[in-house]
């Protein structure tokens, strides 16, 4: 029998929001473990979350913004269940979407859930300016990436626990770029990588400014990209990464971890 692990990484997030979103998690997924990374809460938000009466709930809460990826990075390394997955504060993965993605594990290793499949729903509309970067970022990254999705970024994502103990000591981005790296390094490590369509339904306030976040991303993929080259034995980026000295996420201390943005 598998026991699940959830993590949702919360920065800022609407409380009351929150609450519902977690009570379907328990009641759609009923996971063995619900675990809230929450970064740089202002004392109402302590003050509310700590009301919040969800069966099983653990919520660690960190006086800075880490970043998503650290959060989530964070939250997988307190769980010890044999199946890891993670979900957007912001309820934009319905909780029946959520079990759907974890439910694809059974016979794979990474689990992604897409909101750009052709098969998938979108709920809502997002900007112009979000749905074009979105896209063209989804574009370019299939085309330097070994993983050959539609959507990379979706924040919808299930594991299993010994993929995760593969890929773990190969991630380095603390921000929103985490989702890409993860992928990228669970396909270049030959884990077995599948897109889940999903229904998604976008969510007002959003904390992602699109350019800035889209630049940052660019960048990242490219950094991923050589990541991946470097696992698979390139020569080229392989003598690069000899001249850089990098931190993995699970290696960093908690100061090391802290204040970056995203």
């Amino acid at each position: 029998m598998t026991r699940l692990g959830i993590v949702v990484p919360a920065f800022r997030p609407d409380v009351d929001r929150l609450e519902a979103y977690l009570r379907e998690l328990v009641t759609e997924l009923d996971p063995a473990a619900l675990r809230l990374e929450l970064d740089d809460p202002t004392a109402a938000t302590v003050e509310a979350v700590a009301a919040i009466e969800v069966p099983g709930l653990e919520v660690n809460t960190v006086p800075y913004r880490r970043g998503k990826g650290a959060a989530v990075t964070a939250g997988f390394e307190a769980l010890s269940t044999d199946r890891l997955a993670f979900a957007d504060a912001d309820g934009s993965t319905p909780a029946p979407e959520m079990a759907r993605v974890v439910g694809a594990l059974d016979d794979i290793d990474l689990a992604v859930g897409s909101r750009r499949h052709p098969d998938a729903e979108v709920v809502g509309h997002q900007t112009f300016a979000r749905r074009f970067l979105g896209d063209g970022f989804a574009w370019l990254a299939r085309r330097l990436l070994a993983a050959d999705l539609y959507d990379y970024q979706c924040g919808a994502k299930a594991i299993r626990a010994e993929a995760w103990a593969t890929v773990r000591d190969h991630l380095y981005e603390p921000g929103f770029a985490w989702d890409v790296e993860l992928v990228a390094m669970a396909a270049a490590l030959e884990c077995r990588v599948r897109e889940v369509p999903i229904e998604w339904e976008d969510q007002p306030g959003s904390t992602v400014e699109p350019v800035s976040t889209a630049l940052d991303l660019g960048a990242a993929l490219l950094t991923a990209r050589h990541r991946a080259k470097r696992l698979q034995d390139s020569r080229l980026h392989g003598a690069i990464a000899a001249r850089r000295e990098e931190t993995a996420l699970v290696d960093r201390t908690p100061e090391e971890r802290g204040g970056h943005g995203q």
